[in-house]
């Protein structure tokens, strides 16, 4: 199978509007039916085989335990509860307004009646979910090159958190904001302004180095490998970054530490490149936090002092 299929975001922004706002309905049920865990470590998806899962969530009192996974090979959203019970339906042909319609009718007749915010959340127009006729695009075969290009990354981001013994997040796709990435913690608790909304508190009251992928936005309309380092520290945009056309670009108030996918995809060594990329914005950000890199190093994901590291 081909190693990062090209993904151009033009190719595919009709599909990807719609699977983000059916991303966003499963997961806004994710994020009323789960366990809160620190910094929303909760709420994104996970990848499996054939898709994305929500994970088991619920199972107390009340609420049975119940997953919801997207299945972007057979194309069908399941449902599966703990007691055996199970439902799916096709995503092919359905608008957003049919997709929440069917999906809460399978959840109530499981006694699984999640009260979500059904509207979409900073996607540049509120219509809810219940009324959105107008996002009804979904191509099988661009859908399954979303997932394996989410695979692949997931594999490079897991290869490169093996690396940091500290406290390092999952890989976890958001479905607010369709990225995917892992956050390496200084240590450092930060805090946030009171003027700040409550999401961005929750997820910077620490000092992080995060590192991810995305699929290219209104702003920057291509896919790309990121990094940044919040809160910023001073300089951190004349750090040198790793390869040649890796770059720091503005990003609302701070910088992003760029490598395009398409560059990626170039290169002789795709996945080494993308790992050199990571670990150099990475020492940029621990050089000006000044966090301890080798106390927290841990080659080939082995910290046993014992054994040699491949």
């Amino acid at each position: 199978m081909e190693l990062f299929p090209a993904m151009p975001l033009e190719e595919w922004a009709d599909t990807k509007e719609t699977i983000h706002r059916f991303a966003q309905i499963v997961g806004k049920v994710r994020l009323v039916s789960a366990t809160r865990r620190n910094h929303w470590w909760s709420i994104p998806f996970h990848l499996t085989g054939r898709g994305l899962t929500t994970r088991p969530m619920g199972g107390m009192g009340e609420l049975p335990l119940f997953c919801i996974d997207f299945d972007f090979v057979r194309h069908r959203l399941v449902v599966d509860v703990l007691d055996g019970r199970s439902a799916e339906f096709s995503l092919v042909g359905q608008s957003v307004a049919s997709f929440y319609e069917e999906l809460f009718a399978t959840l109530d007749r499981f006694g699984v009646r999640p009260d979500i915010l059904a509207v979409p959340f900073d996607l540049g127009d509120s219509t809810p979910f219940a009324e959105d006729t107008a996002h009804a695009a979904y191509d099988p075969a661009l859908a399954n090159r979303y997932w394996r290009v989410l695979s692949q990354v997931a594999q490079v981001l897991d290869r490169f958190a093996a690396g940091f013994c500290g406290k390092t997040s999952p890989v976890h796709h958001f479905w607010h904001t369709f990225d995917i990435a892992v956050t390496r913690f200084t240590g450092k608790i930060v805090g946030a302004s009171p003027d700040v909304d409550p999401v961005t508190r929750e997820a910077y009251s620490w000092e992080v180095i995060s590192s991810g992928f995305w699929f290219g936005d209104d702003e920057r309309p291509w896919p790309a490998f990121y990094s940044y380092t919040a809160p910023e520290p001073d300089g951190l945009e004349r750090e040198p970054l790793r390869p040649e056309r890796a770059e720091w670009l503005p990003a609302r108030g701070s910088h992003l530490a760029v490598l395009r996918y398409d560059d990626v995809r170039a290169a002789d060594d795709p996945v080494s490149t993308v790992l050199d990329f990571f670990e150099s914005a990475y020492q940029a950000g621990a050089k000006l936090t000044r966090l301890p890199e080798d106390e927290l190093a841990s080659p080939g994901g082995v910290t046993d002092p014992c054994l040699d590291t491949p």
